[in-house]
Parts: C-alpha cells; structure tokens; sequence
C-alpha cells in the first residue's frame, strides 16, 4: 500500500536528495539535513534541524519522523520526541529535534542522512468520560508487573 505526498522544497534544500524507500521492504525515507554550516550537538545537547521540506500529507494519514538505528547505535544521536509526528493540517517547515546522548560531540553536515520518515494511518479517538473502568486481570500493575 503507498500514499502520494505533496511536498515542496525551500530554498535551503537546493540539490538534496528527496526522501526515498532504498529497498523494496523498507518502511522509512532517510532525511538529510538540509544546514548550510556544520552544527555540532554536544552531549547532553539538542538541536532543531532543518530539513527543506514542507509537505501536505493526505487526511488519514501522518508522517512520523524516527530515529536512524546507526546513528543511535554509533553516536548516541536520536530523536528527541520519537516518534515526532507531522500532521495532515502543517504546512511548516519538517524539522528533526536531535539530541546527543552520546559521550562526545556530534557533527551535522549538509546532506547528512539524520532520521527517517514513515508514513502511517491515523485512527482519531474521541474519549467519554466513566465513573469506573472495566476490570482485568492485570488491574493497575505497570512499569514491570508483567515481568521482565
């Protein structure tokens, strides 16, 4: 299943590649970043990245913005609010919060594959408010009372 996303390219994102699937199973487009200067994240430290695009995605659907696995693994670098979520009503500017979790700074360069996009349905809930809840048989157990 594939969706079409409109998207535009701002000044800034000159002659970067757009977003892409690099296999046929892969789920997430890589996104560059899309800076003039280096940015360097030091550790402990996040950052708002620009990546040139803005896009209208389809009613239904959102963009999620993820991690990428090797720079998690390699540098300690990730997404801030994982997943970050476009909505189908944000005509603004995609930006990618980083932060470094890392143990030394981290350098951004133009063109630099920083996170991943990932197209996925929305289902939107409406809440009703109850004076009691059903009941089941984990109850209130949280954080761990399923085990390990």
């Amino acid at each position: 299943m594939s969706i079409a996303i409109s998207v535009s390219a701002l000044p800034h994102f000159g002659d970067l590649p757009l977003p892409a699937c690099e296999s046929p199973g892969a789920a997430g487009m890589d996104i560059a970043a899309a800076i003039e200067a280096d940015i360097v994240i030091a550790p402990g430290a996040r950052c708002a990245v620009p990546s040139g695009l803005a896009m209208a995605v389809p009613v239904g659907y959102e963009v999620q913005i993820r991690p990428r696995s090797g720079l998690a693994l390699r540098h300690g670098v990730t997404v801030a609010n994982a997943p970050g979520t476009i909505d189908s009503d944000y005509r603004g500017e995609v930006k990618v919060i980083l932060i470094n979790l890392g143990e030394a700074p981290f350098t951004i360069t133009r063109g630099m594959r920083i996170a991943q996009m990932v197209a996925a349905p929305v289902i939107q809930a409406s809440l009703d408010l109850v004076d009691t809840l059903d009941a089941t048989d984990r109850g209130e157990g949280g954080f761990g009372s399923t085990g390990i």
